[in-house]
């Protein structure tokens, strides 16, 4: 079984399946895909995505405000972030993190945002997904600022060795999307070749960055078996180790998900 372990399902293009969310998942499920972790990016999808985690058995969400959905005046508050970590559906805090690629301007109310949500996991123990692009020393240095007692995730990872090693350092676990698999991203892949198996963690950041041979069309939850095919033949180990593996990764990283077995 295989864990897509950061997707949007609030967000997916269900034309592939007649405009519906159940087919969708199901098409995934059929492909061996038992878990989802439906990832929330703002104030106004929290209920969304909880409403998600509801609605389906094998679906967890998270709720945070991702760095560019950040509004100078409606930064999130945390106690509101507090109160939304209260529900049973949610499993982890974010996705949150540094974006400068592109909004470097809005340096300073990111960083106010991340250390915020940094706050909110050391009060409630819940782990925290980040989302990092061109801001390696600031993310990095905000971690070790915050020395979480529990993981966390660097997702979407596509940050060179350095950083992937500066974060298992601290207990991080790397997750790989359908970036690896792009023909321009050797760099990527070697440190997909090196991440230890037990920190590493697959997903597809769907409806964005479909995996080859889909690169260019709408991402699903069920192209999360094309990232780990390819990691496995990467990483010269078989697809069920692989699988095996990377869901018991998201078991230990996130206990409090409804994981089957």
């Amino acid at each position: 079984m295989l864990v897509d372990s950061h997707c949007h399902l609030d967000r997916l293009d269900l034309s592939a399946h007649q405009g519906s969310l159940d087919a969708a998942l199901a098409a995934a499920r059929q492909r061996g895909i038992g878990h989802f972790l439906c990832i929330g990016v703002s104030a106004d999808n929290a209920a969304a995505v909880k409403a998600l985690a509801e609605r389906y058995a094998d679906v967890d969400c998270s709720v945070g405000v991702h760095p560019l959905d950040l509004e100078p005046g409606a930064e999130p508050a945390l106690d509101w972030l507090l109160k939304e970590l209260e529900h049973p559906g949610v499993v982890a805090i974010g996705e949150t993190g540094l974006d400068y690629h592109y909004e470097p301007e809005a340096a300073e109310l990111q960083l106010r945002s991340f250390r915020l949500h940094l706050d909110a996991a050391k009060t409630c123990g819940k782990p925290v997904i980040v989302h990092t692009r061109a801001a390696r020393a600031d993310t990095l240095a905000l971690l070790r600022e915050a020395a979480l007692p529990q993981a966390g995730v660097l997702h979407c990872f596509t940050e060179d060795w350095d950083m992937a090693k500066a974060a298992l350092d601290m207990g991080f676990y790397i997750s790989l999307s359908g970036i690896v698999t792009f023909r321009n991203a050797d760099a990527l892949r070697e440190v997909a070749r090196r991440v230890p198996a037990d920190r590493l963690l697959v997903e597809t950041d769907s409806p964005y960055l479909a995996p080859m041979p889909h690169r260019g069309k709408p991402n699903l939850p069920q192209y999360v078996r094309e990232v780990a095919e390819f990691l496995a033949e990467l990483r010269g180990v078989g697809f069920d180790e692989l699988a095996e593996q990377t869901t018991a990764n998201f078991k230990r990283l996130f206990p409090l998900a409804r994981v089957a077995g």
